[in-house]
């Protein structure tokens, strides 16, 4: 995944995507992103241990890697409280809100058709 993420850098950084589409779904690519963007839009400020427990199956080092990623593409902020044991907290930042939209119309869509796929 972090050839990926170079791959996307490099690609932004040259001006190569195709279209508008690509990059947004390159930022968002990734199987729990998403998911953590509606929860972080919807809940507000979130600590990790939260975090983890809205996501049962999910890995400690598979999160810490998406959120990093999301992190990294300034999509959520991460803030370090100097306390011990230390308290991380994240949150989206306004580049982060501004895919809200998206992300809701996706989990629209979701909840309108998940019949048609259950059949």
């Amino acid at each position: 995944m972090h050839d990926l993420r170079k791959e996307v850098r490099k690609k932004i950084e040259n001006g190569e995507f195709n279209c508008e589409k690509e990059l947004t779904l390159s930022i968002i690519s990734g199987k729990w992103k998403i998911t953590i963007i509606y929860y972080l839009g919807t809940n507000g400020t979130l600590r990790f241990s939260e975090i983890k427990h809205l996501f049962p199956k999910i890995t400690h080092k598979v999160l810490t890697t998406q959120v990093r990623e999301l992190e990294e593409d300034g999509i959520v902020q991460r803030r370090v409280f100097p306390e011990v044991p230390p308290r991380v907290e994240y949150s989206l930042t306004e580049l982060g809100e501004s895919l809200m939209p998206i992300v809701l119309m996706m989990y629209d869509w979701g909840k309108q058709n998940l019949k048609s796929f259950s059949k």
